[in-house]
């Protein structure tokens, strides 16, 4: 595909995934500009990431340190709001400080090595607890009733702050069926402001991918993590 055809169609799927979420917001009665689109463009080259730089598009995700690395480097020329949305093992901590957000924070010694890290750099990335409510072995995340100590562990962090949580529920093809994990998610939130945790901790809910994220919108999402409406297909076990 030639340029002009990639801009064109990656513009073009941009503004269908906006439309989505001017509706979804309308639904729920919320400012569409309250919901941060974060473009996941794992697997896709930087021409993809250049294409949605060139249609709008400010915020850009990826599953793995090593190809967000990569992909900031040859974009570095834009000034790109880059987030690791992907799960994070310790020994990247130092990588992924550089990121401008971590959706993927679910233990509190990863918080000590990007506390560390960032502060060696001169960083200062927000950070997400991913709070796991399904209970499903593949994926990650923190169990409900651990949440708070993650919470706890980063009140003393200087150089990263907690600003919210994220949930990677199960794949499932009707939307509707996702939607109590959002709700979940809410509930989380609002039980941990009401046992003492600040505000400003729980700003953000990062949930909702292509196929669902109207719903998550809906439910009150603040950052959705869209890859495939805006990219295209990927192979399977992909889906964004």
């Amino acid at each position: 595909m030639n340029v002009d055809a990639l801009d064109t169609r990656i513009a073009s799927n941009l503004d269908a995934v906006r439309e989505r979420i001017v509706r979804a917001a309308e639904r729920a009665g919320r400012d569409p500009a309250d919901v941060r689109l974060v473009a996941v463009s794992k697997t896709f080259g930087a021409e993809h990431v250049r294409a949605a730089w060139a249609a709008g598009q400010r915020d850009f995700g990826e599953n793995r340190v090593q190809e967000l690395t990569a992909k900031a480097a040859a974009t570095a020329d834009l000034p790109i709001r880059w987030h690791l949305v992907g799960h994070l093992q310790s020994n990247k901590a130092r990588k992924a400080a550089r990121s401008a957000c971590i959706h993927s924070v679910d233990r509190t010694d990863l918080i000590e090595q990007l506390e560390r890290s960032a502060r060696a750099l001169g960083t200062s990335p927000a950070l997400l607890v991913q709070a796991d409510l399904a209970g499903e072995p593949t994926k990650h995340g923190a169990p409900a009733d651990h949440v708070r100590r993650l919470f706890d562990a980063a009140r003393t962090a200087e150089a990263v702050k907690v600003r919210g949580l994220m949930i990677l529920p199960p794949y499932l093809e009707d939307p509707e069926e996702v939607r109590p994990y959002f709700r979940g998610l809410v509930a989380l939130r609002a039980r941990l402001l009401a046992d003492g945790v600040p505000a400003p901790m729980l700003q953000e809910l990062s949930m909702g991918m292509s196929h669902d994220f109207d719903v998550a919108i809906e439910e009150g999402a603040t950052m959705i993590r869209v890859g495939s409406a805006i990219f295209g297909a990927r192979a399977p076990g992909g889906a964004a």
